[in-house]
């Protein structure tokens, strides 16, 4: 079998795998000026999600690196913590480390998945729960994941909390540039769980 007809990806899914990443990437650590450059560069349409990308564009667009620097250590770092603790075992039981981690360990073992040895968070960071739907949707752990996989393992690992993750980050004191990306993660989760919702059990 050749690479060419290794992996099939329709481009509806390929651009939902493309956000997740974006979303993964921009959450991962700060953006240097190529990234914002590019998110300068994003357009958007007149649906909400168009809208938030518009917006998160134009915030971009007068953004410098050193500032989202800041921002990022502000929201995410911190002194002792951040002022926001992007893990599923922190927004659903209140504490680090918990059993949607446990669970979430499983699962990865279950697909394929496996920490990146340079990574140090645990596994139920929301930049990696991102990168992870973007590799089942294009395949990256081996195979494409189907419809329902993909399904289960939103619902499971994504839907109870990154909703409610992107809404504070939209809110956070701290957040300039971050606020908009909380709009655009917000909007395309409210996307994922209606399509997943409408697909057949």
């Amino acid at each position: 079998m050749n690479a060419a007809e290794d992996i099939t990806v329709a481009s509806e899914d390929r651009l939902r795998a493309d956000l997740y990443n974006f979303l993964g990437l921009m959450l991962s650590g700060p953006p240097d000026q190529l990234l914002l450059d590019q998110c300068a560069g994003l357009s958007g349409d007149e649906s909400e999600l168009g809208k938030a990308i518009a917006g998160l564009a134009r915030v971009a667009k007068a953004s410098k690196p050193k500032t989202v620097e800041s921002e990022f250590n502000a929201l995410f770092i911190g002194l002792g913590r951040g002022e926001l603790l992007p893990y599923a075992s922190y927004y659903l039981t209140g504490f680090l480390n918990e059993k949607p981690l446990a669970t979430l360990r499983t699962d990865m073992a279950a697909r394929s998945m496996s920490r990146a040895p340079n990574v140090f968070e645990p596994e139920d960071n929301i930049a990696s729960l991102m990168e992870m739907m973007a590799g089942m949707i294009v395949g990256r752990f081996g195979q494409v994941a189907t419809l329902d996989d993909q399904k289960t393992f939103y619902n499971k690992h994504i839907a109870p909390w990154a909703g409610h993750f992107f809404s504070d980050l939209e809110a956070a004191k701290n957040s300039i540039l971050y606020a908009s990306l909380g709009a655009v993660g917000r909007e395309f989760m409210d996307i994922e769980r209606e399509a997943f919702r409408m697909t057949a059990a």
